[in-house]
């Protein structure tokens, strides 16, 4: 399976909306052949919502949004069972996260409880009600958007729901001969509506068991782990990395060797796919805040003192 080809296939569908941004395109597409779940941070109206979208007009499966408020409750999420006076018996009646593709939009404007209720669907793929389990469908990926600038009424993601997001991005403001392309797109006729899709979720469930079988050399192992380990062991970090973070970017970077044509894992791979898979699994200690550190230079300081294979 040509994977390069389908990706690049899909990210073109794709940037018929999101214009100028290939390479925010491509860390969602990495993130969703990872069988992971993705993070979207930024602004209003630099085109989150339009890229949840495109992915999932660009895959020929269904798909949910979510639209989070205050008054989201478990159940409109999870779904419910529903008493059937003809029946005499409950009948469950399915939530939004029963679909290939969810987009969690404001995922911080509802209650911690709601959003707790996406957890077992994300980390095991399934939902259960009343002891009854369900088994949700494959491909499966949630996409959360939130606004890290608007405080008033927004609940923060705690660490727990954070380290089940595979990958956090930002997309960031068009630079202006990309702004001035997407205004000529947009006056004239609506690109979202257009677009048609490019694969389907077997096609995504082929590529995602092909990543898993991307070789990985026992010393680009060994290289993770030494990145892990040395966030946990960093001063500047009250929380360092999990090994659900190891297993993440291990995956990342099988995604991102088979996106660029290889059947094999090097260290660039694994140091281009840090910064999306970790930084936002980070804690800071209140020294480091007060000193104006990020996650992103602590990051870069351990990727730089860690020594790589020679592979």
């Amino acid at each position: 399976m040509d994977i390069q080809k389908i990706v690049e296939k899909m990210a073109d569908n794709i940037e018929m909306v999101l214009v100028g941004k290939r390479k925010i395109i491509l860390l969602t597409l990495i993130t969703l052949i990872s069988d992971g779940h993705l993070l979207i941070e930024d602004v209003p109206g630099v085109g989150k919502t339009s890229l949840a979208n495109a992915l999932a007009k660009t895959i020929d499966c269904g798909f949910t949004r979510i639209q989070f408020t205050p008054d989201t409750l478990p159940s409109d999420v999870t779904g419910v069972s529903v008493y059937n006076m003809k029946t005499s018996q409950f009948e469950f009646s399915h939530g939004a996260v029963m679909n290939h593709i969810i987009l969690a939009d404001e995922i911080n404007r509802t209650s911690p409880k709601t959003q707790a209720s996406l957890l077992e669907a994300m980390e095991e793929g399934q939902v259960t009600v009343d002891g009854i389990t369900h088994k949700l469908p494959h491909p499966f990926m949630v996409i959360a958007t939130q606004n890290p600038v608007d405080y008033l009424g927004t609940y923060n993601l705690p660490e727990a729901q954070l380290d089940r997001f595979l990958m956090r991005i930002s997309i960031g403001y068009p630079e202006k001969q990309d702004e001035a392309q997407m205004l000529a797109l947009y006056i004239d006729n609506e690109p979202l509506a257009n677009l048609t899709p490019v694969v389907d979720g077997k096609t995504i469930e082929q590529m995602q068991s092909a990543v898993r079988g991307i070789e990985m050399h026992p010393d680009i192992r060994a290289y993770i782990i030494d990145l892990i380990s040395a966030t946990r062991k960093n001063a500047s970090l009250s929380l360092g990395a999990s090994p659900r973070a190891s297993i993440a970017l291990a995956r990342a970077a099988q995604a991102h060797a088979a996106v660029n044509g290889r059947g094999f894992v090097i260290p660039d791979d694994v140091r281009t796919m840090a910064g999306p898979v970790l930084q936002h699994r980070f804690v800071l200690t209140p020294e480091a805040r007060l000193s104006r550190q990020t996650p992103k230079t602590i990051l870069d300081e351990i990727i730089h003192k860690t020594n790589a294979p020679n592979i």
